[in-house]
């Protein structure tokens, strides 16, 4: 035997002689028998306990060995167990057919103890190399899935670290100069009143030193300066926003788990994006609503929740972009491009956000598909619609929930759930 527990096997002949020669003669060899007298009863037994091997005649009354081992072969749960036909037909025709039919041997009636149980031990090591195969490659498929996964997740997690490397570095660098500039501005500002002050008390002192030309020059300088100043401290400060927008996306130095508002987070890609949120030579500025609702302090790992929500927001600007880019006939079928967030609190426990878009929406044949690591809808080297490590970072780290809805031309919405605070952390 192939092993401690005995091959079952099915003997199926209108014969009764026949049966119990069979079974005697195997039952001696140590296999499990069973025994089946028409094709219809052969079914019932299987369905009742799949055997390891099926003996089948072929002349039977009402059904035959033709039509059992069909029935057999249409069915899943059945189409792996290995038949035997044994018949008295030694035609080429009849062989022919058996194997069409999905048979694994043939044996002509009569034959030798010897030879048929050769062909049942064969077929029986074939069956058994069969199955540790499809579990081995059930397993490998299993390991190659995880690879990949593990291999875009990886990919993703090096392209960021070097990204919030070079944004913390840029907005380091940029943020002393910066604030240098704004808080002498003031200062700078205080020295024009007090120059001003000066001139104005000159020219009341000496009224004809100064030629006309240059008092009006004078003049409009000094009327100029001051809004001049304006925008140079507006500059400054809107310099000085952009830097911690970059510095809150960044989240530099920082790791593990960490309490956040999740509206700074959103704000700050906001800022980020709003260059590509900017009109276009195909579409006008994209317009974003906010609609934030009071949400508590979320406890995530900050840098990983802020990729999530890049990706779906430069996901969002593409499906608006390509929607666009298309061809449509009439411009004006096109709504005005907008994305939506949402924000709320579900219950103590649980928020959720959510991001629409007006775009392009995703296509019913690939929807299956968005979170498939490495699949994009994008060329080779392009950024795709592929949220693979989105969705691990939500369900697997964050134990919180990605789903989306999207039709054709009309949009797509995401949403994402996440718990307010994670296992291990107060």
């Amino acid at each position: 035997m192939a092993g401690d527990v005995a091959d079952s096997i099915l003997i199926v002949d209108d014969v009764p002689e026949n049966i119990q020669l069979l079974s005697e003669m195997l039952k001696e060899e140590g296999f499990a028998v069973r025994q089946a007298v028409s094709g219809s009863m052969a079914l019932m037994a299987v369905q009742a306990n799949l055997p390891d091997l099926i003996l089948l005649d072929i002349n039977m009354p009402e059904m035959d060995g033709y039509e059992v081992c069909r029935r057999l072969k249409d069915c899943e749960a059945t189409r792996d167990i290995p038949i035997i036909f044994l018949s008295a037909l030694d035609a080429v025709a009849a062989k022919v057919k058996s194997f069409d039919l999905g048979a694994v041997d043939y044996v002509s009636k009569p034959f030798s103890q010897a030879e048929i149980v050769s062909r049942i031990r064969t077929q029986l090591a074939i069956a058994q190399l069969n199955q540790q195969l499809v579990s081995q490659n059930q397993v490998l498929e299993t390991a190659l899935q995880y690879l990949k996964e593990n291999q875009a997740e990886i990919i993703q997690q090096e392209k960021m670290a070097a990204l919030e490397n070079l944004i913390a570095g840029v907005a380091h660098e940029i943020n002393n100069p910066v604030s240098f500039i704004s808080v002498n501005l003031s200062h700078a500002q205080d020295y024009f009143q007090t120059l001003k002050q000066a001139i104005q008390q000159y020219r009341a002192a000496t009224p004809t030193a100064i030629p006309d030309p240059e008092a009006e020059e004078i003049d409009f300088a000094l009327d100029d300066l001051p809004s001049l100043m304006s925008s140079m401290q507006v500059g400054a400060e809107r310099i000085g926003t952009i830097v911690q927008a970059l510095k809150t996306f960044s989240h530099h130095g920082e790791a593990g788990v960490k309490a956040i508002d999740l509206h700074q987070t959103l704000d700050s890609l906001l800022i980020l994006l709003k260059p590509r949120l900017r009109p276009s030579h195909q579409r006008p500025e994209i317009r974003v609503d906010c609609h934030y609702g009071s949400l508590s302090p979320v406890a995530c790992e900050a840098k990983l929740i802020g990729q999530v929500f890049l990706d779906l927001l430069e996901n969002a600007i593409d499906s608006i972009d390509a929607l666009w880019e298309s061809p449509i006939p009439d411009d004006d079928a096109r709504v005005i491009p907008c994305i939506t967030l949402q924000t709320q609190q579900l219950n103590p426990d649980q928020v959720q956000i959510t991001i629409a878009d007006t775009g392009c929406g995703i296509p019913d044949e690939i929807q299956h598909r968005v979170y498939e690591p490495f699949f994009s809808t994008k060329p080779v080297g392009a950024k795709g619609l592929g949220l693979a490590t989105s969705y691990r970072i939500v369900t697997d780290i964050h134990h919180g929930t990605l789903t989306f809805s999207s039709a054709v031309s009309a949009g797509t919405e995401f949403v994402v759930t996440l718990p307010v605070t994670q296992a291990g952390f107060a």
